[in-house]
């Protein structure tokens, strides 16, 4: 009994430090269903009272809380499990109960002090433990700067984001506003290039500290995740109205940006599809497509293909990213924007309402039976 508790005890410190180790200390993307669970079962009850809440920004305020204290969770969690480990072979050791065991193991790991053994072999043990603790917080006292820091990088573009995209941010907003301001068109292929740049940040911040995935802007009505939808859009439909165009640096912040998302996906064990069929159907329907043409062709954009031409071309492209994107859109519970996908509450979906300058009052598409039969009503897995 005394060697199953040590094994047990040792097998659980173990566990626990491979979890530390994995999260604050290896530089890349491991995925550990430990600190997903810690994370999911905290956001649970946010979740539960998010839903209920009748505007969006009352629910951000409460997701917003979700993310920041899994941290909080997960190092409670960590330390619990040692307490609980070092318990287990304290009592091995000494041969005494689980229970004195585990208030001896408490009051090294938290260096408390007050209850410890002169027992050589227990001393040892003891030692052990109070280094758990410090050097538990040490690491996430590192940690948390370095996060922070990616966070506050994504942000900023995000933010900037806003006077060229409006909020939430619109493929179709972006080249509208470029087109509306004379001169502003020729610094769309810079905008490319920054968010490739950006769209790599990301993915490697995000898969190093997944917990950043569902950390909130500081205003509900910006999201990451929506701000590069609409750059990769924005990107998709130059490609697919004017072929003429030089196609280097659209391509490439395309790729960039679904590759960032497949990462985020493979930490976030969303499964897709690695080379999706260019003919494949899309979640995005004909007359929204449409409608967010009408309002390029209200604006004055240059197209060189006709809507039905182009949408097969967006289609092709837009299919490598759209379903994960709407999958982790759905996941976090991002601000609903248009072309953006589901949500978790209908109601928020309905809410979107889009400025009055993303609504052409004239020659607007009617949207038919069959194109209402394709709306989105549920995220998918596939890209």
């Amino acid at each position: 009994m005394r060697i199953l508790e040590i094994v047990l005890g040792s097998l659980v410190v173990l566990a626990t430090w491979v979890s530390v180790v994995a999260n604050l200390v290896v530089p890349r993307g491991l995925r550990s269903r430990y600190t997903r669970l810690i994370r999911d079962l905290v956001r649970v009850p946010f979740q539960a009272a998010a839903d209920h809440c009748r505007t969006f920004e009352s629910k951000d305020l409460i997701l917003a809380w979700a993310a920041p204290l899994s941290i909080l969770a997960t190092l409670l969690s960590w330390l619990g499990l040692s307490v609980v480990g070092f318990g287990f072979v304290l009592a091995g050791v000494g041969g005494t109960n689980p229970g004195k065991g585990m208030l001896e193991s408490g009051s090294s790991v938290f260096t408390l002090g007050f209850l410890s053994s002169s027992d050589s072999q227990q001393i040892f043990v003891d030692f052990c433990a109070a280094a758990t603790g410090p050097v538990m917080i040490g690491l996430l006292v590192g940690y948390l700067p370095a996060m922070y820091s990616a966070y506050s990088q994504r942000e900023a573009e995000v933010t900037m984001l806003q006077a060229r995209a409006g909020v939430p941010a619109w493929g179709p907003e972006i080249l509208m506003r470029h087109v509306q301001v004379p001169g502003l068109i020729t610094q769309l292929t810079a905008l490319y290039q920054g968010w490739e740049r950006w769209a790599a940040q990301i993915a490697e911040s995000h898969t190093s500290y997944p917990v950043l995935i569902h950390f909130r802007s500081p205003r509900a009505t910006r999201n990451w995740l929506v701000a590069l939808l609409a750059i990769m859009d924005a990107a998709a439909l130059e490609l697919a109205l004017n072929p003429s165009k030089p196609k280097a640096t659209m391509r490439m912040t395309l790729r960039a940006g679904f590759t960032c998302l497949r990462e985020i996906a493979d930490v976030e064990g969303i499964p897709y599809d690695v080379d999706p069929d260019p003919d494949s159907e899309i979640q995005l329907s004909y007359a929204e497509f449409s409608q967010g043409l009408d309002m390029l062709r209200y604006a004055g954009y240059p197209m060189e293909r006709g809507p039905e031409d182009a949408w097969a071309h967006f289609r092709g492209w837009r299919v490598n990213y759209e379903s994960l994107a709407y999958t982790l859109a759905y996941r976090i519970d991002a601000v609903a924007a248009p072309w953006s996908g589901p949500r978790r509450t209908q109601r928020q979906v309905l809410s979107v309402r889009t400025p009055v300058d993303r609504q052409p009052s004239r020659s607007r598409p009617a949207v038919s039976a069959a194109d209402e039969d394709r709306q989105p009503t549920a995220p998918r897995g596939k890209a």
